[in-house]
């Protein structure tokens, strides 16, 4: 699935229109509705659906997106988990924070798989609450299997041999790490689904999303005799088991999405942040090494998540040698190695974006766009010249600007697209003048020497 190109119309239902529109003004990343914005990123975009295809052979994968805040990296993680969606993977997405960790006393790490397993989607159920939607595919495929095979479904024979097929599935996951348990629970779900025990089988999934705070709860719940629950130590294994279970029935795997991992950079505490680390070498040794076929595993982080020396990965030296650049990079760009770095977007690119922005913006207002290509460029002049904007400037900052200024030119129809842009030029340099009087050492106003513009758009093909 390709990004859509400029040139392309494509009609955006109404309700997804809203809420991307509502999300981008708001500068935050929207859950639906990306790839109808999705401009540039191809080549990072080929390289996670190469991935994909990979672990949808029984491969599995790790990649960290590293990017500022702001050039794209939730982004791309939405458009990655929507192609992922469309080849058939189910999906999980959580975003770190100082509540959510992957190792961590006091339910940290529980938290993140809580977060993981309530974000679970499927391509029928995008949007999450996905664990249903899939317990019930793995019914659907063993009783087509067994249609396929002959057998009259209102028959005994096919109730009986349908119960074995279970467990011969089931079977396959008891050899692993808390394979036992979690193969009973989906045997207590299977049965409860087969006798109409809603109550039973809202046990068996609360188990699966490890809600359960103490084992004595989840046995009497569950009417599992012998039962651990899932915790802070054991939930990525669970997770390996998961995988395994929805390939089982019948998906290309599991994708998971772990965003705003800066947030374990800024652990204070050296053990805590160190045991994090551990559990990001053990993920990635897993899916690198084949003990997890069928998982990829996405973070998004930023450039001092990965490349502090003395807190991010590479504080970390079993992390740093199998994530720093080889010798043989240079200024070449490998886009198959586990890190993934977002480069800016080119002129071309942004003014392909505020062209699109402009046209989903009018069609969602049922309204002809007031701004012109000459009024677009000027827009991206004014943002790419100012001072620092060459290395700073980020998609999310023109998107959020160019986005609200639409809004105000929608709500004040007696302005020009030119008289707004001019009230924030003027807005700005006010600003810069009053902090030049207020400087304590009485520096000059930034207007009495003009810096080059970082960029111009003279070189554009429009």
């Amino acid at each position: 699935m390709a990004p859509i190109k400029n040139e392309t119309v494509q009609k955006v239902p109404r309700r997804i229109l809203g809420t991307l529109l509502s999300s981008l003004s708001g500068g935050v990343v929207p859950r639906v509705g990306a790839p109808y914005i999705a401009i540039g990123r191809t080549e990072e975009i080929d390289a996670l659906a190469t991935s994909l295809d990979r672990v949808a052979d029984g491969e599995g994968a790790t990649k960290f997106l590293i990017g500022r805040y702001g050039s794209g990296k939730s982004f791309l993680i939405q458009l990655s988990r929507g192609y992922a969606l469309e080849r058939g993977f189910v999906t999980a997405d959580a975003d770190l924070s100082p509540e959510r960790k992957l190792s961590g006393s006091g339910g940290s790490g529980l938290a993140t798989y809580r977060e993981l397993m309530k974000n679970i989607a499927s391509k029928s159920s995008p949007d999450g609450g996905a664990l249903p939607v899939i317990l019930g595919k793995w019914f659907t495929k063993i009783g087509a299997d067994l249609t396929a095979e002959g057998l009259d479904p209102a028959g005994e024979e096919y109730g009986l041999e349908f119960a074995r097929r279970i467990m011969k599935n089931l079977r396959e996951l008891e050899a692993d790490v808390g394979g036992f348990d979690f193969a009973s629970v989906l045997r207590a779900y299977y049965e409860a689904w087969r006798d109409d025990d809603d109550l039973r089988q809202s046990a068996c999934l609360k188990w699966l999303r490890g809600e359960f705070g103490t084992r004595t709860e989840a046995r009497q719940a569950t009417g599992i005799r012998s039962l651990s629950i899932i915790g802070d130590d054991n939930w990525y294994d669970f997770l390996k088991l998961f995988t395994a279970f929805v390939r089982l029935a019948g998906y290309s795997g599991l994708c998971l999405y772990i965003d705003e991992c800066v947030n374990l950079y800024k652990i204070p505490n050296r053990i805590s942040r160190e045991n994090n680390y551990e559990k990001i070498l053990a993920m990635f040794n897993d899916t690198m090494q084949g003990r997890a076929p069928g998982m990829m595993i996405v973070f998004g982080g930023t450039p001092q998540f990965l490349e502090d020396s003395r807190r991010g990965l590479y504080s970390y030296e079993a992390l740093r040698s199998r994530l720093a650049d080889g010798r043989f990079g240079g200024e070449l760009r490998s886009l198959m190695q586990p890190v993934i770095r977002l480069r800016r977007l080119s002129d071309s690119e942004l003014y392909a974006l505020v062209i699109r922005l402009t046209s989903l913006h009018g069609e969602y207002h049922k309204c002809e766009p007031r701004a012109t290509e000459a009024d677009m460029r000027d827009f991206l002049t004014q943002s790419m010249t100012r001072e620092g904007a060459e290395s700073m400037i980020t998609p999310r900052e023109i998107i959020r600007d160019y986005v609200t200024l639409l809004d105000l030119l929608y709500t004040n129809p007696d302005k020009s697209f030119a008289d707004i842009l001019g009230h924030v030029q003027r807005t700005t340099v006010s600003a810069k003048i009053d902090e030049a009087e207020d400087g304590e050492d009485g520096g000059s106003s930034p207007l009495a020497a003009p810096s080059k513009p970082a960029v111009t758009l003279d070189d554009i093909e429009f």
